[in-house]
């Protein structure tokens, strides 16, 4: 078995820690935003569980999981729960969690309606080298992939940074200010592997995925984490 092949179920493994410490902390403060994080991990962990699948054998099933979850929507609500943690009106994060909703019932309905042809699969390629061999050019979900990644994009790494900054002009929760930069960073190594797959470099993803599950679920055991001594305790 290739690098490329493993890679997916180390990512997968990590994910699966990283969900569990996600949701055990959902179970026992709540909050929206934990609860969209989960889900938002849960779709990544799938994506990386469909790439080690696909490494193996083809299933258009499974392909499916592999580009809504993993392709397309997880960085969207990953970055929602970031609103939720940060906006203070409501209002205005129902009203993005609304259409979040909405345009992923659409993406779904997309990609099932889209026709695969399994012929040009290659087990020793990776899918994401060949995912557009597979998949039409010109099939519509492909269009809805952009805009969930760079709302996704935005709302994480923009949130995380912004959240370290806060934290770093008031001098207080050092570990939440390197939890911060460190899940912009994860969130950002994804982001370029998957722009290198766009232009042809599909090789880069899987380390990618690697990297910013690694360096994301650092980071949030780093904020979680709470100081020896705190001037006040804040939920994250």
């Amino acid at each position: 078995m290739s690098a490329q092949q493993i890679l997916p179920f180390l990512s997968t493994a990590v994910m699966a820690a990283f969900i569990i410490a996600v949701f055990r902390r959902y179970a026992e403060r709540r909050g929206t935003h934990l609860l969209l994080w989960g889900i938002g991990l849960t779709m990544f962990g799938l994506g990386s569980f469909a790439e080690a699948f696909l490494a193996l054998t083809w299933s258009p099933w499974i392909f499916r999981i592999w580009y809504l979850c993993g392709a397309a929507l997880n960085a969207a609500y990953l970055g929602q729960g970031t609103v939720y943690l940060l906006v203070r009106r409501r209002a205005i994060a129902h009203g993005l969690l609304a259409l979040l909703m909405v345009g992923s019932l659409i993406a779904a309905y997309l990609m099932l309606t889209t026709p695969l042809d399994a012929s040009a699969y290659a087990p020793a390629r990776p899918i994401s080298e060949q995912y557009r061999a597979i998949m039409p050019a010109r099939a519509p979900v492909r269009f809805t992939t952009p805009f969930f990644n760079i709302y996704g994009l935005i709302t994480l790494v923009g949130g995380a940074l912004y959240s370290a900054y806060l934290l770093w002009r008031r001098q207080i929760f050092p570990n939440r200010v390197m939890g911060n930069v460190l899940i912009a960073a994860g969130a950002l190594s994804v982001a370029a592997a998957s722009t290198l797959t766009r232009l042809g470099l599909g090789q880069y993803l899987y380390l990618g995925e690697l990297v910013a599950a690694t360096l994301m679920f650092i980071g949030f055991l780093l904020a979680t984490q709470r100081p020896a001594t705190a001037p006040a305790p804040q939920k994250v």
